[in-house]
């Protein structure tokens, strides 16, 4: 565009100066027709053009601003003593902190790094990193996010990753390189932009022959007022015609138009999608997911959570023999010493439920591998508590958003402890936990209706166990690799959209195919080695399919890297995200539906910029170089460039309607 406004300049400014030469020496009584007047016109309107062009542009990377201005510029650093005692506390610029410092920061600060929250309560306020809308409960052990707003509570934290190294760095240089990447789209623009120039050039120079020949064939096509018998007039108004078409021509030609159609859109999407906790890698993985037909989902940690919860609790017995509370309080005390996953998956939901970090008295404790554990417990009275049983059918777990149905609750009332005067002793509780043989070992009676509860879980994928309490079974739990809450939501969208849906697991064919039922995929590969799951991704992509593979762990990195789209969870391994297209920091399936969305409706207003562009020039050329002269229609060189100017801006403008679509 450059090369065009200088010589559009220089050339009005180099023939207006010749003609004026040749009217003095000439000594013409009347001034000749100039074009000083296009020379400042046309850098005015080219230097306001430019003004908002920058200000538009300076809108698609607002998300990158946002970000980076969540960096903190300080922290507290604190000494502590053996016991916990603040000795002192010093102001640090954020350069000078280091892994494993002792920070502290209070209500209303920033996070300053990523790190760990060694004491206090508080909601973090992550909306802009994980676009997550609702505050987030951090307490002891919980992980922090650098830049998150600490909002009601003081947190003592331990840092964990600085510098370069932090959540809130990586994303901002992931969408930085995003932003300035190069979809497939725009190597046509850049094709275009390459022969538009001198193309322009050459139009700009037949413009001026023909109208000069024109002229000199019949000058009253130029204007009727001309008297024949005047040459030096004749002459002097078909240069000037001829001029000010081919200078007009070269001032609303605009291949920038052209060029900011795509990097525009590229830079709003990936914006938008970053302030959404989703990262896109830059401009080609945005236009290839519109073009997906096929994704595939890993199981474990993606369409799952990736670790044994409880999902289920049946009672066997009235309320009278043993009630809801006084039973979760028993088992987690008794799988509190247990190393097995599913142990620690019944310790953990029994710690959440009762909102505590302390159990009962442990004694005797047995583990036979295979079977399950006999133990003795007692010191539990302090765990129970006066809440109806009843309230906890279908309660929902705080922290990890998934129901636990239980079933068994019979009409009685719950029974209360009595408050006594004087000691008490503790009641001691003989338990068994285990599967049906471990019952039958310790001559425990498996009913009928027993083993057809456990078989019904077992179909499903779970793992059922019993527990015995007093040599009475009271109940069975029910423990599995839970489905993310929103996971059928998200492939019933998906399918929705047309997509063919695929699961890819190494675990058996029975739990695959109870996992695949419960979300809605009717295609499951099961069974299948980490190292053949690339195999099925190019087995799919021999049929013609553009293939999105959404994993987590190191196992689905070749798969990833195999896919045209590779979509990371973002609490996955590193392994995994670095070899995805696409990071979702949230952890959330509806996001895999966002970025999609967001592809379609990038490509779709690349292709409205591209759309805009060519029919700009392509009306504009034809009607600055006199088309529409016979019928009393011509361009100045000022408006051309005022139009020009205008074109720029537009395609920019169209690009933001992309945060409001």
């Amino acid at each position: 565009m450059d090369v065009l406004i200088v010589m559009a300049t220089t050339i009005s400014y180099t023939y207006s100066s010749i003609i004026s030469i040749v009217a003095i020496s000439l000594a013409q009584p009347v001034s000749p027709k100039t074009f000083f007047e296009t020379t400042p016109m046309l850098i005015t309107f080219i230097a306001l053009g430019r003004w908002l062009e920058h200000v538009a542009k300076g809108k698609t990377s607002e998300a990158l601003t946002k970000l980076m201005s969540l960096q903190a510029s300080e922290a507290t650093l604190i000494e502590r003593d053996k016991d916990g005692h603040v000795l002192s506390e010093t102001k640090i610029s954020m350069d000078m902190v280091q892994r494993g410092d002792i920070l502290k920061v209070t209500p209303g600060e920033k996070i300053p790094v990523d790190g760990k929250v060694i004491e206090g309560n508080s909601l973090c306020d992550e909306s802009l990193i994980t676009g997550e809308s609702m505050p987030v409960q951090k307490e002891p052990g919980a992980m922090v996010i650098g830049g998150a707003i600490n909002q009601n509570g003081m947190l003592i934290m331990e840092a964990t990753h600085v510098g370069s190294d932090s959540a809130l760095s990586q994303i901002i240089k992931l969408v930085e390189e995003a932003q300035t990447s190069k979809a497939p789209l725009q190597a046509l623009a850049d094709k275009i932009a390459g022969y538009f120039v001198p193309g322009v050039i050459t139009l700009s120079l037949v413009t001026l022959i023909t109208w000069t020949v024109v002229g000199y064939v019949d000058v009253s096509l130029i204007d009727p007022d001309c008297k024949a018998n005047d040459q030096n007039n004749q002459h002097e108004r078909i240069f000037q015609n001829s001029f000010q078409f081919a200078i007009t021509v070269l001032a609303i030609a605009c291949p920038c138009a052209l060029g900011l159609a795509t990097p525009t859109a590229v830079m709003v999407g990936t914006g938008i999608g970053a302030t959404s906790g989703v990262l896109i890698k830059g401009g080609q993985p945005l236009e290839i997911a519109h073009k997906i037909k096929s994704i595939v989902f890993d199981k474990t940690g993606t369409i799952t959570h990736g670790v044994p919860r409880v999902s289920r609790i049946v009672m066997f017995v009235k309320q009278s023999v043993c009630y809801l509370e006084e039973f979760l309080a028993i088992v987690g005390t008794a799988e509190s010493g247990s190393e097995h996953p599913i142990g620690k998956a019944i310790a953990e939901y029994v710690k959440k439920e009762l909102d505590t970090e302390r159990l009962g008295k442990l004694s005797d404790f047995e583990a036979v591998p295979g079977f399950g554990l006999k133990c003795k417990v007692s010191n539990i009275e302090a765990l129970q508590n006066s809440t109806d049983a009843r309230n906890a059918i279908n309660r929902r777990d705080r922290q990890n958003s998934y129901c636990v149905t239980i079933d068994g609750i019979d009409g009685e009332p719950t029974p209360r402890i009595e408050d006594i005067s004087g000691a008490v002793a503790s009641r001691q509780y003989n338990v068994l936990i285990g599967n049906r043989q471990w019952m039958e070992q310790n001559c425990m009676f498996v009913s009928q209706q027993m083993d057809k509860e456990m078989t019904s879980h077992e179909h499903q994928g779970q793992t059922a166990v019993l527990c015995a309490v007093d040599g009475t079974i009271v109940a069975m739990l029910a423990v599995a690799d839970t489905v993310k809450p929103e996971a059928h939501l998200a492939i019933y969208t998906l399918r929705k959209m047309g997509l063919r849906v695929y699961l890819l697991t190494g675990d058996n064919v029975k739990t695959a195919t109870a996992i695949a039922k419960q979300v809605g995929i009717t295609k499951v590969f099961a069974e299948v080695l980490p190292s053949h799951k690339k195999m099925k991704i190019e087995q799919l992509q021999k049929n013609g399919d553009r293939v999105a593979m959404v994993g987590d762990g190191v196992n689905d990195s070749p798969a990833l890297a195999q896919s045209d789209l590779g979509i990371a969870i973002g609490t996955g391994t590193d392994v995994a995200v670095e070899a995805a297209d696409v990071v979702l920091i949230r952890n959330n399936l509806l996001d895999v539906v966002g970025a999609m969305c967001l592809s379609k409706a990038t490509v779709r207003r690349i292709r409205v910029n591209f759309f805009a562009a060519c029919i700009y020039n392509g009306l504009g050329i034809p009607i600055a170089a006199g088309v529409l002269y016979p019928i009393g229609i011509e361009l100045q060189p000022w408006m051309a460039a005022a139009a020009m100017a205008l074109s720029s801006v537009s395609v920019v403008v169209s690009s933001l309607l992309l945060k409001v679509t």
